[in-house]
């Protein structure tokens, strides 16, 4: 794998500007920079741009919407309809609170699976700090939702159930069961982008022009199938997380 990657020119340039200045600002916390022109990894600068491209662009034509929709504006309205569809299936009318960090989540995902189908960009999901982050903000956010929700206390009896004697044999297993979710969720992300990555990579090697294309195709079709898979189990997180425990 080594071997097949290259420097991407647009992290090279990245570099070349912000390089130093991340590095003089690492200096003032008391670490050293050696390299400070090879600083920032690829990753983070295709992180930055995929954020760059969704602000940008939904920003520009959020101000434009019309009372008789363009194209673009149904296509808009369809993705928002799509995500609040997958949120009313899993939470209910309700859940429609959550929509903005589910259709966020749900965007960067999507973009950033399909940035690495351009030439001179590679997909952050293909890296696994990227899909972690995105599986621990999820994490903290249904934790963090369920406890403003139900309170602290009646958000634990998701983890002790109501029947107190069962509550020694359920602690660890949901326990377990939490722990496991950003796990999942970032290994199933990483594991498909990033193969995909490299198969693309390995057919490009061996016969650069219409050898890739169908795997290109394939690519696609897994980028947008991921990140669905990755907000339905961000709303089934939620629901379960926000649902009051029966007795």
């Amino acid at each position: 794998m080594e071997g097949l990657e290259h420097s991407l020119p647009l992290v090279n340039g990245f570099n070349l500007i912000f390089g130093p200045v991340v590095a003089f600002i690492l200096r003032i916390f008391g670490r050293e920079i050696q390299d400070p022109y090879h600083l920032i990894p690829d990753y983070i600068v295709m992180s930055i741009i995929v954020v760059i491209l969704l602000s940008v662009l939904l920003g520009i034509l959020g101000r434009r919407l019309q009372l008789v929709p363009s194209r673009v504006q149904v296509v808009l309205e369809a993705i928002i309809d799509f995500f609040e569809g997958v949120i009313d299936d899993t939470m209910g009318i309700a859940g429609r609170k959550y929509l903005p960090l589910v259709a966020s989540v749900g965007l960067f995902i999507v973009t950033a699976n399909l940035l690495g189908l351009i030439p001179g960009f590679m997909s952050p999901t293909s890296k696994l700090n990227v899909t972690l982050g995105c599986a621990l903000v999820v994490w903290l956010y249904y934790h963090w939702e369920g406890i403003k929700t139900l309170g602290l206390f009646g958000y634990l009896k998701h983890f002790t159930g109501a029947n107190p004697f069962l509550a020694p044999l359920l602690l660890p297993i949901e326990i377990i069961s939490h722990l496991s979710r950003p796990i999942s969720l970032s290994m199933r992300l990483f594991g498909n982008i990033f193969s995909e990555e490299l198969l693309i990579l390995i057919m490009l090697s061996i016969i650069p022009y219409l050898l890739p294309l169908p795997f290109m195709a394939i690519a696609i079709f897994t980028a947008v199938i991921q990140a669905y898979v990755f907000v339905l189990l961000t709303c089934i997180y939620l629901a379960g997380a926000i649902e009051e425990e029966q007795e």
